[in-house]
């Protein structure tokens, strides 16, 4: 499958969309929804054309991250390039799920690199923002916090995945058509072991001992009760606001609601 021109940028605007601290999809710097492999690689999907490809390479992707947390500004790794473009190749290469997780996690790897430059270079606005300051320049202050940052990380972002969807995909074509089977038949089963390293991570986090209630009230609900996971899910968010408001009416030693 080749990707036109118009596709890669798309896909790029994607990724870009799921960079943490892009204002138009996040809230005060919090990670992204379009950062999530199984988001992005739907969008990438329906930009291809390959709606149901890009949900199911998208989840396939989205396992080795699971548990991923982006810590004190820290991104040891790169979900949202893993999921964008990850995709975008492997639905361009006709690649399986598994394979396509073996070609998508050197890539959240890559992303990284993307990721270092833009706070690197943003620490130049932050001064000059700084010195807007001094001179009670507010409009310069709100103008320096926002546009030459998204200016700069549009250009970081999108053109770097543009080029690797558009250039990207006929070699991976060509790649998987080169190796044969043995060979990708190795690559099957290094992305069917990787899955398990972001469940396990995950399975850890559910065996704290504020957490690992929740999970077997979910799993009664699940095995036991036969409940749908939307409805599952709507009781977890019931349950979560409660439980919310509650350590909040304790901390602060008032009325819970």
């Amino acid at each position: 499958m080749q990707i036109t021109i118009f596709q890669a940028i798309l896909i790029g605007i994607v990724y870009y969309l799921g960079i943490i601290g892009t204002p138009w999809t996040t809230v005060l710097g919090s990670a992204s929804l379009f950062q999530k492999p199984l988001v992005a690689g739907t969008l990438v999907g329906l930009i291809l054309g390959r709606p149901a490809e890009g949900v199911i390479i998208g989840a396939a992707i989205q396992l080795p991250y699971i548990a991923f947390i982006s810590a004190g500004g820290t991104v040891p790794v790169d979900p949202g390039l893993a999921g964008t473009l990850g995709t975008a190749l492997a639905i361009a290469g006709n690649v399986d799920p598994a394979t396509a997780i073996t070609l998508a996690v050197p890539l959240g790897l890559l992303g990284t690199i993307i990721w270092v430059v833009h706070m690197t270079v943003d620490v130049t606005f932050v001064h000059m923002a700084d010195k807007a300051a001094s001179e009670g320049n507010l409009k310069k202050i709100c103008f320096l916090h926002v546009v030459p940052p998204q200016i700069f990380v549009f250009i970081i972002s999108v053109i770097p995945v543009m080029l690797g969807a558009y250039f990207g995909a006929e070699y991976v074509g060509n790649f998987i058509a080169m190796i044969g089977d043995k060979p990708l038949h190795v690559l099957q089963v290094i992305g069917g072991i990787l899955p398990a390293l972001g469940i396990a991570m995950n399975l850890r986090s559910i065996g704290r001992p504020n957490t690992l209630l929740f999970y077997l009230l979910g799993f009664i609900l699940s095995v036991y009760l036969q409940l749908d996971v939307i409805v599952i899910a709507v009781l977890s968010f019931i349950i979560a606001y409660f439980y919310t408001q509650f350590k909040e009416g304790r901390s602060e030693g008032g009325a819970i609601l």
